[in-house]
């Protein structure tokens, strides 16, 4: 067929135990393992239409053309595709996300899981849940993350093998939100790719390198016992020693603005009062405020007396990747 096209969905996550630094570049490997949780309702869908005609390929997101480096990042997935599939044309790729890019709710994860999927599928490629997980992680470390669903852990392992995303609990396992708080949509001046790089300059990475084993563990084990306290200091704990090796790093990289450091300290205080929240932020200045489900009109009016606040979004726990092919 002179056109062969699949579309798939995937979700954003958010990073309970962080994904900072690689040990491997080319491949994101990543320094330490991670755990996430699914966004429902935060998502990338992507068409990949495998094309003869074409002579390259072409890349469009939210309905504007994309070349340079971002195409190029695309292509290396698609020639991994073009290379398991044992040789199909160029593509066309049309990508949608429904929420900001580049400001630090893993836009990139969403979209590189959705483009493994689709492009796989497209090929007449039958991948395991594995095998999309490493493919969707050569494009963005985290998008491995957003494969699996609900919540999600992403083993370091040895090599390319055995790096990649493993769901630890389903959807339905704990009924957790995610209020994102949106202080700035523009993109960030560095890149998380970028930071990724810079992460073995800082003095602190190599300590919370070696903790990281410890914090994987008590969260693991929050998640399985559904123990909001534990999950809240481990949470906390280890978004603020990621930003601490990104201060500390050279050059240093200051991702929070004035009102991410204000809300910190009202959830950090909320929490101390007596409601069970806690807060995350990835390589962006938005803040995820996270609560149980049964919590989240106490932890709106909570949000709702912060300045600076241009959106507050809610996402509870989100499945996996899927194609929407009929």
């Amino acid at each position: 067929m002179p056109v062969r096209a699949s579309t798939a969905i995937a979700c954003a996550n958010i990073a309970f135990i962080k994904y900072w630094g690689n040990r491997d570049e080319s491949l994101r490997l990543p320094a330490s393992g991670s755990i996430s949780m699914n966004l429902a309702g935060l998502q990338t869908q992507t068409r990949v239409a495998f094309d003869e005609s074409l002579h390259g390929d072409l890349l469009s997101i939210n309905g504007q053309p994309v070349r340079g480096a971002d195409l190029q990042r695309v292509s290396s997935i698609l020639d991994e595709v073009r290379r398991m599939a044992g040789g199909v044309h160029y593509a066309r790729v049309e990508s949608q996300n429904n929420f900001p890019a580049g400001v630090g709710i893993a836009s990139s994860a969403a979209a590189f899981a959705a483009l493994a999927l689709a492009s796989s599928n497209a090929a007449g490629l039958a991948l395991s849940e594995a095998q999309l997980s490493r493919l969707a992680r050569r494009g963005s470390g985290s998008a491995c993350r957003s494969i699996p669903g609900g919540f999600v852990e992403w083993r370091a392992g040895t090599g390319d093998e055995d790096s990649f995303g493993v769901s630890i609990a389903p959807p339905d396992h704990w009924a957790l939100t995610d209020c994102i708080l949106l202080i700035s949509s523009a993109p960030k001046t560095t890149s998380s790719t970028e930071g990724h790089r810079l992460a073995a300059t800082s003095p602190l990475q190599t300590s919370r390198l070696a903790d990281a084993p410890r914090r994987l563990e008590i969260c693991r084990s929050a998640i399985l016992q559904r123990d909001f306290e534990a999950l809240a200091e481990i949470v906390e704990l280890d978004s603020n020693w990621m930003h601490a090796v990104m201060m500390t790093s050279r050059p240093p990289l200051f991702y929070w603005q004035e009102a991410t450091l204000t809300a910190m300290r009202e959830v950090s205080a909320a929490r101390k009062a007596g409601l069970p929240v806690c807060y995350t932020v990835d390589a962006g200045p938005n803040i995820h405020v996270l609560c149980e489900r049964s919590r989240e009109d106490q932890v709106l009016a909570l949000l709702a007396k912060l300045p600076s606040i241009q959106e507050v979004r809610l996402a509870h726990v989100g499945g996996p990747a899927r194609t929407t092919d009929l």
